[in-house]
């Protein structure tokens, strides 16, 4: 019976770290305008400015409905006819393969591993769980995941505000993984407290291209 309930503890534990909510763990780097530049960045409206393909990246139109939905939480506005600012947007995905110590740069990230172990002692059974790494195969790629967004000043040419943010992990699900950057990246918008800093978001539903106005 005692082994039989430990067996049911550990399909639980196990099925929780497996559906539990994802997180992507995002280092973002800002560059955001002073006054009087800055003015123009809250509420701001914006139009879609696309520049040079990268390998790598998603289709613009992809890009630009991952953007948008971030852009819409920060409080901007997509407006085709009147904008204030243009908004150019970024995002690739690289991969590479771990060698057995770790990741490229020094870098080392562990996985984990799920230990569980039955005993007896003079006074009855005892139960042991524990959590250690790493767990990941070194045959198994892994990605770095960019995005970044320029924003520019439409009516005086400047740069106002310029924000990127990298995540890297073992997650395939490119498109998902972009959407949440571009959200990490607009943490704080338009004034975030700190330039560089790691920003933790869940993982979101791409939304659909953001539809033009009428000209």
């Amino acid at each position: 019976m005692r082994a039989t309930l430990v067996v049911l503890l550990a399909t639980v534990l196990l099925g929780a770290c497996a559906t539990g909510p994802r997180n992507v763990d995002a280092y973002v780097q800002t560059q955001a305008a002073r006054a009087p530049g800055s003015a123009v960045l809250s509420g701001a409206h914006y139009r879609f400015e696309r520049g040079p393909q990268t390998v790598g990246q998603p289709a613009p139109e992809r890009l630009e409905a991952m953007a948008a939905s971030a852009l819409a939480r920060a409080g901007l506005v997509h407006d085709g006819l009147k904008p204030s600012v243009s908004v150019q947007v970024g995002g690739q995905v690289s991969a590479y393969w771990l060698d057995g110590s770790g990741w490229p740069g020094g870098y080392v990230r562990p996985g984990w591993t799920f230990g569980l172990g039955v005993g007896h002692s003079f006074r009855g059974g005892s139960v042991g769980f524990g959590f250690g790494g790493p767990l990941w195969d070194p045959s198994i790629p892994a990605y770095v995941s960019e995005v970044s967004l320029l924003m520019r000043d439409l009516q005086t040419g400047q740069i106002v505000y310029d924000t990127r943010a990298r995540h890297d992990g073992p997650w395939h699900d490119t498109e998902n993984v972009l959407a949440a950057l571009f959200v990490a990246a607009l943490e704080g918008y338009p004034a975030p407290m700190q330039p560089t800093r790691r920003v933790d978001v869940p993982l979101l539903p791409i939304g659909p291209a953001p539809a033009q106005p009428v000209r």
